[in-house]
């Protein structure tokens, strides 16, 4: 928590830093100043970028575990909580996130990016002095290692040490094996987990649409509140849907859906962590068919307006995809959160959890290399790019149906892989 809160601070200060008197400034379109940042501008900037991802690497799954294993696994009543601890504790991420990007998005268009970046910085500060004040309240349960990377360590150590007794010729190899047995299943429990993580990369690649796509998307419609208001809504500010769909999802699944199929299906959390999570992958095929239609919308308008005229398209247009995709989130996201915890031995919650958010981070390389590879081959003997700087010369609509068709079969071979 404190190098991301170091880390947010740099970039506060990099986007303070003045460009150099010999820069070359040019006016953009709307009458600003632009200037080429400098080589060191830069290199301050990626630093300080790569400096908040390691320590969101090491941050979320290590408090995610760490919450969860303030449950007793072993009192039915807390054992049964912890599943309503990941519904809430998503509950709280989505709303500081609706927030944010309600707020920041705007102070970061209409104030300054070294205000926008300062006060994350400034709450992750708030946020780990109130984690130290709980210090006397915590409870820690022995898990047979200090944490993910111990087991493994220990795995490591103890395959070295049944090779040195092996090359000696010692006695002793009974109990060496017994001693690393039972980290050896532990190791091929993971492995187990491979078809149930891989199957969820698409879902890393869905997820990262909204912050991407679907913001560029909504940068061409009328952001206005009303027709006579000036006001116009930030496009990232419309990510703020997503927390908006996610906070009653969570509730009503919390308070309704799980009431009702714990009824039907007599199991403790209504549905299991794989039917949460397969839900979840069917609801994302819906929502990007949704949002290719609003853009076969958003295209015929284009297509009907006048030259340099305004789009006539409002931005509520998007709001439907922001929000389905938000309710997907409630059943994807969180039974991958809660799968990947329960599925790991004691001593490896922490790397269960990192596994999770690895879905998302390998997805976005894959998007970006789905996005890169479409991009050249469309663009060959001259034609027209998808992702056209001009949306309106583009085809989101045609990528939007792609991944609609991935995930379907996506989810087809889920169902398969959990049985």
């Amino acid at each position: 928590m404190a190098k991301q809160r170091q880390g947010l601070g740099l970039l506060a200060l990099s986007s303070t830093f003045s460009s150099p008197q010999s820069q070359q400034c040019s006016s953009s379109g709307d009458g600003r100043q632009v200037c080429r940042s400098s080589s060191v501008q830069r290199a301050f900037f990626y630093v300080s970028l790569y400096l908040v991802a390691i320590a969101q690497s090491g941050h979320k799954p290590c408090v995610q575990a760490f919450g969860a294993d303030q449950f007793d696994a072993t009192d039915p009543g807390e054992s049964s909580s912890r599943s309503t601890f990941f519904n809430w504790w998503y509950l709280g991420i989505c709303a500081s996130a609706t927030v944010t990007a309600a707020v920041m998005s705007y102070v970061q268009d209409n104030v300054g990016w070294g205000l926008g970046f300062g006060v994350p910085g400034m709450v992750m500060l708030l946020g780990l002095l109130v984690f130290l004040l709980g210090t006397r309240t915590y409870r820690f349960y022995d898990g047979g290692g200090s944490g993910a990377f111990s087991g493994v360590g220990e795995a490591v150590r103890a395959w070295r040490k049944s090779r040195r007794r092996g090359e000696g010729g010692g006695g002793g190899g009974a109990t060496v094996e017994a001693e690393h047995g039972e980290l050896a299943e532990e190791v091929r429990g993971m492995a187990r987990l491979f078809p149930i993580w891989a199957t969820c990369l698409l879902y890393g690649v869905l997820f990262a649409q909204p912050p991407t796509l679907f913001t560029k998307q909504a940068a061409t419609l009328d952001r206005r509140i009303g027709p006579s208001s000036s006001f116009q809504v930030p496009p990232a500010a419309l990510q703020s849907f997503l927390g908006v769909s996610i906070i009653p999802c969570v509730l009503l699944y919390e308070h309704v859906l799980v009431p009702a199929a714990r009824r039907a299906t007599g199991v403790a959390t209504g549905i299991t962590m794989l039917q949460r999570i397969g839900a979840g992958i069917a609801m994302c095929a819906v929502t990007l068919l949704v949002a290719a239609l609003v853009e076969m919308r958003r295209l015929s308008a284009a297509r009907d307006a006048d030259p340099g005229a305004a789009m006539p398209m409002s931005l509520w247009w998007v709001v439907p995809q922001y929000v389905l995709f938000g309710a997907a989130d409630v059943f994807a996201m969180v039974g991958m959160q809660e799968f990947f915890y329960d599925q790991v031995p004691g001593a490896l919650k922490s790397l269960g959890l990192a596994l999770y958010l690895s879905v998302l981070g390998v997805g976005s390389f894959i998007s970006s290399f789905l996005i890169s590879a479409i991009d050249v081959v469309t663009r060959r003997d001259g034609g027209t790019s998808w992702f056209d700087d001009d949306l309106n010369r583009g085809h989101l609509d045609y990528f939007y149906l792609l991944l609609a068709a991935l995930t379907v079969l996506d989810l087809l071979a889920y169902l398969q892989i959990k049985k």
